[in-house]
């Protein structure tokens, strides 16, 4: 497949309504309404209820309101939507991030590492598997929240991806992390890194700064949101990710890393 050299990104960091799936949608629609196209719009981790512990008010089928509206909003956008939500499946729940192409076709990746110091780990099971889409000839990986503190998870293989996309609803009081973090997982994997937050307090009392960017493959911040609800859109390059790896080719000396 021919590579489009330019990808389009739409991060959209957002208050999020405590457990109101139809308000968080609807705020989305009525913000992306004067916005330009995009190859791709990036939603918050569980942008339809907030980090809810309690999945028995706020999961949802694969044919439930979110999942459909997300189908609905990226046929009329023409762009990829992702971002993640509480999926039950059977007697299981999942914190699954789904990307949505405009034709309806879904691929989805469910959170691997869990919060548990919140009990996410008791309410929601753990995925097992690294999901790289590939999107006009970009290899994207996905990645939810609390991935980000694990490299080995996020680790290039063969460098199998050009972008990761990461959504969360990581807490102020460890924004110095998140800020840390995210541009370390670009340096040491040669990708690009497109990383939304959420904004505001929830039902909880958490507090949430954002800080959303989107980092290059030099650890270089190329768009920065503050704590304020805001879209931030930028044009990525993938001739200028393929040079710098031509000439800094740190990967050929790479360790093999096996996740079990």
């Amino acid at each position: 497949m021919a590579v489009q050299q330019q990808l389009n990104l739409q991060l959209l960091q957002m208050a999020i309504h405590w457990h109101d799936a139809k308000a968080n949608c609807k705020q989305i629609e009525s913000r992306l309404s004067d916005q330009p196209e995009a190859d791709i719009i990036v939603l918050p981790e569980m942008f339809n209820s907030g980090f809810s512990m309690q999945p028995d008010k706020v999961a949802e089928s694969m044919e439930g309101y979110t999942v459909s509206w997300m189908r609905e909003l990226a046929h009329a956008k023409n762009s990829i939507v992702v971002g993640s939500v509480a999926i039950k499946e059977d007697e299981d729940c999942f914190n699954r991030m789904i990307w949505m192409e405009p034709n309806g076709k879904i691929q989805y990746y469910d959170k691997k590492h869990l919060f548990a110091m919140a009990g996410e780990n008791e309410r929601y099971k753990a995925g097992n598997k690294r999901v790289v889409v590939n999107y006009r000839g970009w290899n994207i990986l996905l990645q939810v929240c609390y991935d980000l503190r694990f490299p080995g998870w996020c680790r290039q293989q063969s460098l199998d991806y050009d972008l990761m996309i990461l959504v969360a609803n990581w807490p102020d009081a460890r924004a110095n992390a998140w800020n840390g973090l995210i541009p370390a997982r670009a340096i040491e994997n040669q990708s690009y890194v497109a990383a939304v937050n959420r904004v505001g307090e929830d039902a909880r009392g958490l507090k949430y700064a954002g800080d959303s960017q989107i980092i290059d493959y030099l650890g270089n911040s190329l768009k920065n949101a503050s704590s304020k609800e805001v879209i931030l859109n930028f044009e990525l390059d993938y001739s200028k990710l393929m040079e710098s790896r031509l000439e800094l080719p740190f990967q050929q000396d790479a360790d093999k890393i096996t996740i079990e």
